[in-house]
């Protein structure tokens, strides 16, 4: 018996394997080819686990991965552009902001309703997109009764009128259908929109005061909101509005009453649970033993709080109780000063899978210049054609610009390839200053210009420290 994801999310990775899954990952992101393996993996695993008997299926844990490395090589791109690929919930967090129990700060459990808070737009907005059509028809249908108001009832003696309306009837309603249609014509061709027509508007009402409490903000919120629930609903106040607007509202009110938000909710909570992925960015930062001294908040602490989310815990949210147990964790640091044994070892033991991402080099940056489907070279391309100006960069220049931002890497700080983005708008900074003035609108980046804009700063090693 297989099983399957309830509201089964509609993901383009369904029918990939390991290899396309790491072939659509090089379209964005250059190299670091056991990162990309390994995130395959993971994803393939988890739709294999949906074909599995209900009693084993229950057994596999997701397996959690490591990534080491500097920064700028990757890690944060190869997770999003994996969590966009399987349309799985996902969050990215920095572990140094929380804090352990006890001290201000976020505590770890925000991260998972953050995740289900993201898991619950997801499913409003297919759901919207199945009821989208119904509900511009129903808007059009609510603005052409503000539109043609009903005709009066005449009154007088019952049984004079009962012949004369039985005989107008069928000619009064072809009338108005004539006329309402007329109108449809008006509105759908867009020569209504200089009109302005009175709606029922519901205001949004905020509360008026603050809650500071030894509590969370989320259980706060959770527990005003159950017992005020008037407080929040807000007013009907009539508005005037054009027509395109109140087309645009009541066709939002519409979305809203087609949308059953209970199993909107039971659907994100599900798909939460069975496919939601949470990227713990900078956990070196949390990495160290209680030998060390200061007035830090404890770092072992941390750990300690976050090892019952990633092991499987429940989390109360306000859209109901959400278990972690099949929640994919990426973990991801530099690991320059500490290293992943200075974590506890229970935390150690619940990301089996480490992957160590290369630095990069000239030839990579070469390549992030050009390859990727939203390469820089492409950006800035695009950005300055919309003013007119044709950009282009030649081979050569392409290769000096990944020479200076590997020069300046050396030098100072290894910031990967971060430092492209410092270099191009340094490199392009006359362009895109006086790009709107230029008489010339056709403009090569060839070596030389590369040169002469940035080789004075790049040999000036102080200098580079600042501007690069």
């Amino acid at each position: 018996m297989a099983i399957y994801l309830p509201e089964t999310t509609q993901t383009s990775a369904g029918a990939l394997t390991p290899r396309q899954i790491v072939a659509e990952l090089d379209k964005h992101v250059v190299g670091q080819t056991a990162a990309k393996r390994a995130v395959a993996i993971a994803l393939r695993n988890r739709l294999r686990r949906q074909k599995l008997a209900p009693e084993l299926a229950e057994e596999i844990a997701p397996k959690n991965i490591l990534m080491i490395g500097p920064t700028g090589v990757g890690k944060t791109e190869i997770a999003r552009r994996l969590a966009r690929l399987a349309q799985s919930p996902f969050i990215k967090v920095e572990a140094s902001k929380f804090t352990e129990v006890g001290y201000v700060g976020r505590d770890v459990e925000s991260m998972v309703r953050d995740l289900v808070e993201l898991g619950v737009d997801m499913v409003r907005e297919e759901r919207l997109e199945e009821v989208r059509a119904k509900a511009s028809q129903n808007a059009e249908e609510r603005l052409l009764d503000v539109l043609l108001p009903p005709a009066p009832v005449g009154f007088g003696d019952a049984r004079d009128q009962a012949a004369a309306r039985a005989d107008a009837a069928a000619a009064a309603d072809e009338k108005a259908n004539r006329t309402r249609e007329y109108f449809r014509d008006q509105l759908r061709s867009g020569r209504l929109d200089h009109r302005v027509v009175e709606i029922d508007v519901r205001e949004k009402s905020f509360p008026s005061f603050e809650i500071i409490a030894g509590s969370q903000v989320e259980e706060v919120d959770i527990n005003i909101k159950d017992m005020l629930p008037g407080l929040f609903q807000g007013k009907n106040k009539r508005r005037k509005l054009k027509v395109p607007e109140a087309l645009e509202y009541l066709r939002a009110e519409e979305e809203q009453k087609l949308i059953d938000m209970d199993s909107v909710a039971k659907a994100a909570v599900e798909r939460v649970e069975q496919a939601g992925i949470i990227f713990i960015d900078e956990i070196d930062k949390i990495a160290g033993r209680e030998g060390s001294h200061g007035p830090d908040v404890s770092r072992e602490g941390v750990q300690r709080d976050i090892l019952p989310i990633v092991e499987g815990t429940t989390v109360n949210t306000k859209y109901g109780m959400v278990r972690t147990d099949h929640i994919l964790f990426i973990a991801a640091g530099a690991f320059h000063v500490s290293k992943p044994s200075d974590l506890i070892p229970e935390l150690q033991g619940r990301f089996p899978i480490r992957v160590e991402l290369e630095p990069l080099g000239r030839d990579e940056f070469v390549r992030i210049l050009t390859e990727p489907r939203s390469a820089l070279v492409k950006q800035y391309t695009a950005l300055m054609d919309t003013e007119g100006i044709t950009l282009t960069f030649t081979p050569d220049a392409i290769q000096r610009i990944a020479d200076f931002a590997t020069t300046v890497n050396d030098r100072t700080e290894n910031i990967g390839a971060r430092r492209l983005h410092t270099v191009l708008e340094k490199l392009l900074d006359e362009i895109s200053f006086e790009g709107p003035d230029l008489h010339d609108k056709t403009v090569t980046i060839d070596e030389a210009y590369v040169t002469r804009m940035l080789a004075d700063i790049v040999k000036n090693e102080d200098l580079s420290r600042y501007i690069l």
